[in-house]
């Protein structure tokens, strides 16, 4: 699960300003200093106006409030009370407008009717502020709260592309039965085009490749032939069930590779690959590099 941050709010400078409530201050440009503190407000105010629609999600229907806001906040001084409560009116609204929607969007995609629960959220985040009445330690949150997404997304997903996960086991099982191909104990299936006779790599080499990249329907994806240009990266870079097979092949082999969809992209969406897809290779060994 990705680690979320808060965004930090923009600092506004604030020179000498009166009370004024709901108003806008009026300005009265009398003396240098005057002008410029007029002139210091003006100029840290760059963007901010963008900041607020595109950052904060304000709408400028209500910028009243946020004068009121701003004008509170600007005479409050160093009132330490009154400085907590308006960080927390801040961070709650990034709470609401950011940090649950993202996690929502990342457990749920794009299922708008789920949601995670806000009053356990916020039980959690005050626990965790506080230091107060903790259900768990910080490391032991990190890995529950990485574990359950995990899960979470992976019933998600299975409910959308549940049947891409059937048919690629049912194609793996046939596969499985025909006399010219082997499968290693990974699970990874291949079937060799072209016998190769010199070095096999490691999982760290550097290796020298041309591939060809399909689903089990036939629809290729990715394709160095296409390209003409052959692809050099190192064997423990890419998908396990890719790098299990290079491991395996002597440097002018040229198989074809059949990978369950847990060691490609499990439930993950890559580009067109739907999630839970077996996928078949043809990788062939060009060279190692070092």
């Amino acid at each position: 699960m990705k680690k979320l941050t808060f965004v930090a709010a923009m600092a506004i400078a604030a020179a000498t300003m009166i009370s004024c409530g709901n108003s806008t201050p009026k300005a009265n440009l009398k003396t240098d200093v005057d002008t410029m503190s007029y002139a210091i407000g003006l100029a840290q105010s760059n963007g901010l106006k963008e900041y607020l629609v595109d950052r904060m999600s304000i709408d400028t229907t209500y910028m009243n409030d946020f004068i009121k806001g701003l004008n509170d906040g600007a005479n409050a001084g160093d009132n330490k009370k009154k400085a907590a409560y308006y960080a927390g009116i801040q961070i709650g609204q990034q709470i609401a407008n950011q940090m649950i929607v993202g996690i929502n969007r990342e457990a749920f995609g794009d299922d708008s009717t789920k949601t995670i629960s806000l009053k356990n959220f916020m039980a959690g985040f005050v626990a965790g502020t506080t230091g107060k009445g903790q259900k768990m330690t910080m490391d032991q949150a990190t890995q529950t709260a990485q574990a359950k997404m995990q899960q979470i997304k992976t019933e998600t997903a299975m409910k959308e592309f549940g049947p891409n996960k059937t048919a690629g086991e049912k194609f793996l099982a046939d596969n499985a039965k025909k006399a010219d191909v082997k499968t290693l104990k990974s699970g990874v299936q291949y079937k060799v085009i072209k016998v190769g006779s010199g070095a096999m790599p490691k999982d760290t080499s550097m290796v020298k490749v041309h591939y060809e990249g399909k689903t089990i329907d036939g629809q290729v994806f990715d394709s160095s032939y296409e390209r003409k240009d052959p692809v050099t990266l190192r064997a423990n870079q890419v998908i396990k069930g890719f790098t299990d097979a290079l491991v395996h092949m002597p440097v002018g082999s040229v198989w074809e590779v059949y990978i369950p969809q847990d060691l490609a992209y499990g439930e993950r969406q890559q580009g067109k690959i739907k999630p839970f897809s077996a996928l078949i290779f043809k990788v062939e060994l060009l060279g190692i590099e070092k």
